[in-house]
């Protein structure tokens, strides 16, 4: 059973219309369908296609029974970090989306995972236990069994399953921090999620790394697995990350900047986010593995701009 929450910004609207965007994963007929047999229900009643929501119900899919689009094996590359019979490790590319959705039916992560080990289609998203933003790159787990997927679900859930994250945020963090703020879906933009009171909680630890005349590297470790979850905290905090125009990025600038450094923040055309390290027993064997996925050159490129700004700034005062 998969549950939604009606969000203020759907008031008024027909609820397939929103069960199409809140089950993204699933077909409009799909779920129209399950309205009309009664496996999509709103705060517990059956309900018709025509339904209009007023906002705060719960919608609830019985996904044992809601048919889906069935994925199909598409051969894209991937970068396969380590691969058994029960766990593979990925390093995402920025870019490549984790799996089909509204929007994005194919040519995703779950798309080439499934022609890369075609018995992955017993699973769930073809194994896939959590994700990253389409933007976003950096090491993934994907289980490789059902054992290993319960397994994988369930270290999530009590945070065992250890990720860290390095991203490049726009401002001069003086130290870190631990951010704790709730967060839900923003009620004014439906693609974006936002700090809320009534919001789900949510756990990021903020460690710096390295400081620039007028940005910093900081290490991001997820202790919940909100949607976005460092974007928002950080920007709440008064630091988005550099390219992310979702949440506040204005492409800020040091004083008398290098050309280079221009070039480099204005032609960022993603957030400064990478899922940098993963850690977790493995289900078969029980050792503790840890997998770091490299800095892809984007990233690279802009760290080092930043550091060269900064070097020929100082000497220049020197």
């Amino acid at each position: 059973m998969q549950c939604e929450k009606v969000g203020s910004e759907h008031a008024g609207a027909r609820v397939d219309r929103v069960a199409a965007i809140l089950f993204d994963s699933h077909s409009r007929m799909a779920l129209t369908r399950a309205i009309d047999e009664g496996r999509l229900t709103v705060d517990g009643a059956v309900t018709k296609p025509s339904f209009r929501v007023r906002g705060g119900e719960e919608l609830r899919l019985d996904l044992a029974e809601a048919q889906r689009i069935p994925d199909q094996p598409q051969r894209i590359p991937l970068t396969i970090l380590y691969e058994d019979e029960e766990v593979l490790v990925i390093d995402k590319p920025a870019g490549l989306v984790v799996h089909p959705g509204a929007g994005n039916p194919d040519r995703t992560l779950v798309n080439a995972l499934l022609a890369h080990r075609p018995e992955l289609c017993v699973l769930p998203r073809a194994g896939v236990v959590h994700r990253l933003d389409k933007d976003t790159s950096g090491v993934m787990i994907v289980a490789g069994s059902p054992k290993a997927h319960s397994t994988f679900i369930a270290a999530l859930a009590d945070r065992s399953m250890r990720r860290s994250y390095v991203a490049i945020v726009e401002g001069w963090l003086v130290s870190g921090a631990e951010y704790r703020q709730p967060m839900g879906r923003d009620p004014h933009h439906r693609v974006r999620q936002a700090v809320r009171e009534d919001g789900k909680p949510a756990h990021t630890s903020v460690r710096v790394r390295e400081r620039f005349r007028a940005h910093t590297t900081i290490q991001a470790d997820l202790h919940t697995g909100r949607t976005h979850q460092i974007r928002v905290h950080l920007a709440h905090a008064g630091y988005p990350l550099i390219g992310d125009t979702t949440y506040g990025a204005r492409g800020r600038l040091p004083l008398k900047p290098t050309q280079e450094l221009v070039s480099e923040i204005r032609g960022f055309r993603r957030q400064a986010l990478h899922a940098e390290t993963i850690t977790f027993v493995h289900p078969h064997s029980l050792d503790m593995m840890s997998f770091s996925a490299p800095w892809p050159k984007d990233l690279q490129s802009l760290q080092t701009t930043l550091k060269s700004d900064l070097e020929q700034h100082e000497q220049q005062h020197e």
